[in-house]
C-alpha cells in the first residue's frame, strides 16, 4: 500500500537532497546541466512511467542514456509483489548504482501497485538529479504518518501463512468436436527471513470428443494430479538446507501413483541479498522415488522403488550490455547409473551497438530415465493427440532473434488511441 512506502520515502528524498553541494547564504543554485536521460529496461509499467514523469527524458537506446533502469519482480511471502529497481549510471553518472524496492500486498489493485512503483522510481531519479543540482522551480511534497505505529501491525494472526485457492472450467463445442476441461489448485506458503515453506496441490482434467463419422466418437481423456512441498532453512548468507517432496499421478506418464522425497542443500556463490542483480547457485539432493503404473512398463513391472540423486546449477546476471541466464541439471537413479537425465539450458541477450541487439535461447536434454513407458505400442490416436509419453533419447530447442531499431532519440509520449 502507498502508506507502506511513505515511511522510507521521506528519508531517501532527504538523503538525495543532501547530495546537492552546500550553498553560501544568498547564493542561487545553478540549474542542472541537461535533463536526465533515462532508458527503461524493466517490467515496471514503462508506459505509465513515461506518461506520469515529465522531469526527465526517456530515450529509446541505452547508449543515449544517463541512467539505465532495470527491474526484477518476485512474489513476497504474503502473496504480494516485490519489484527491485536497479538504477545504473552511465556517462557522467558512471559508477553510481542504486537499488530500491517497491513492495505491494496481495490485495492491492494494479493501480496501487503501479503507484508504488512510480513513487519509488521518482525517488531514485531525484537522487541522481540532485548530484548536479535540482532544476529551478521544481517542487515536490512528502507525506509521513503521524506515528510509526500507524504502519506497523500489532500482530499477525496468520503467522505469515498465505493460502490460495484457484479453479476454472472450460467448454468448447463445434459441429464435429467437443472439449470440456476443469482444473483446481491449492497452495499454502509461509515465507520469512529464516524459513521458506511451500505446499501446493493441483488437479487437471480434460475430455475431448471427435465425430469421425464412425459408430462411436473418438474420446480422449487426460488426468493430472500433483501435490508437492518444500521446506528450506536459511543457513547464513550463502547456504540453505531443505526438504523436497512430491506425490503425482498422470495418464500421460502412465503413472497411477508416484512419490519422491529428498533432503537438499544449496550454496550461493554470491550472497542471497544480491539476487536482483546476480545469482549463482549450486544444489544437491539425494532421496528415494517410488511409483505404481497404470500399465506394464517396458521393464515388465507395475511398480518400482529406487534411490535417486539430483545436482543442479543456476546462473543469472543482468547488466547494461544485456542479460545472461544458464542452468544445468543432472538426475540419476542410483540402483543403475545408466538411468539418468541431463538438461542444459540458457538465454543470452546482447546489445551489439546502437539499436542492434541479438538474443539466443536454447535447451537440450539427454533422456535416459523413462522408467514409466508402457510396454505396448502406442496407437495412432495416442500419438496424434499426445495422450501418452513416447520414448525419446533426447529433446532439443533453440531460438535466435535479432532486433534493429532506428529513428527518434526520445520516447516520452504515450498515445493510447485505438488501444495501439
Amino acid at each position: 500500500m502507498l502508506s507502506q512506502l511513505r515511511p522510507w520515502f521521506a528519508p531517501i528524498v532527504c538523503a538525495a537532497a543532501l547530495l546537492v553541494p552546500a550553498l553560501a547564504p544568498g547564493q542561487v543554485p545553478a540549474p542542472a546541466q541537461t535533463r536526465l536521460r533515462v532508458f527503461l529496461d524493466c517490467d515496471c509499467y514503462p508506459e505509465y512511467l513515461r506518461d506520469q514523469i515529465k522531469f526527465v527524458d526517456f530515450v529509446r537506446q541505452p547508449q543515449d542514456a544517463d541512467l539505465h533502469l532495470f527491474s526484477r519482480t518476485t512474489d513476497t511471502g504474503g502473496g504480494g509483489r516485490e519489484v527491485v529497481l536497479r538504477f545504473v549510471g552511465r556517462g557522467r553518472f558512471a559508477g553510481h548504482d542504486e537499488e530500491l524496492k517497491a513492495i505491494s500486498l496481495a490485495a492491492d489493485t494494479t493501480a496501487t501497485q503501479r503507484s508504488i512503483v512510480l513513487q519509488t522510481v521518482q525517488v531514485g531519479l531525484l537522487a541522481f538529479m540532485a548530484r548536479e543540482g535540482l532544476p529551478l522551480g521544481m517542487e515536490f511534497g512528502v507525506e509521513t504518518p503521524k506515528t510509526a505505529a500507524a504502519t506497523t501491525p500489532a500482530r499477525d494472526p496468520w503467522r505469515a501463512w498465505v493460502f490460495t485457492l484457484d479453479s476454472s472450467a472450460d467448454y468448447t463445442a463445434e459441429q464435429s468436436t467437443k472439449e470440456r476441461s476443469w482444473d483446481f489448485s491449492f497452495s499454502a506458503d509461509r515465507i520469512t527471513e529464516e524459513w521458506k515453506i511451500t505446499i501446493g496441490s493441483s488437479i487437471e482434467y480434460s475430455k475431448e470428443s471427435f465425430d469421425l463419422d464412425e459408430d462411436e466418437p473418438l474420446t480422449a481423456i487426460r488426468r493430472e494430479r500433483e501435490t508437492n512441498w518444500f521446506v528450506a532453512k536459511s543457513w547464513g548468507p550463502h547456504w540453505s538446507v531443505g526438504l523436497d517432496g512430491q506425490f503425482r499421478s498422470s495418464t500421460f506418464g502412465n503413472t497411477k501413483f508416484s512419490f519422491q522425497t529428498a533432503p537438499a542443500i544449496e550454496y550461493s556463490v554470491f550472497p542471497y541479498e544480491e539476487y536482483a542483480t546476480r545469482q549463482w547457485r549450486f544444489q544437491y539432493s539425494i532421496g528415494i522415488a517410488h511409483a505404481r503404473y497404470n500399465e506394464l512398463t517396458i521393464f515388465d513391472t507395475l511398480d518400482d522403488t529406487h534411490p535417486i540423486h539430483l545436482a543442479s546449477m543456476v546462473f543469472e546476471r543482468e547488466e547494461p550490455w544485456g542479460s545472461l541466464q544458464a542452468s544445468l541439471e543432472f538426475s540419476q537413479y542410483l540402483h543403475d547409473p545408466s538411468f539418468y537425465l541431463l538438461e542444459a539450458g540458457g538465454e543470452f541477450s546482447f546489445r551489439i551497438t546502437r539499436g542492434l541487439s541479438v538474443s539466443f535461447e536454447g535447451q537440450a536434454s539427454r533422456i535416459r530415465d523413462q522408467l514409466s513407458l508402457p510396454r505396448r505400442e502406442a496407437t495412432d490416436e495416442e500419438i496424434l493427440l499426445r495422450l501418452r509419453e513416447l520414448q525419446s533419447d533426447y529433446r532439443f530447442e533453440f531460438d535466435v532473434g535479432i532486433r534493429y531499431s532506428f529513428g527518434s532519440l526520445f520516447n516520452n509520449i504515450v498515445n493510447p488511441r485505438f488501444g495501439r
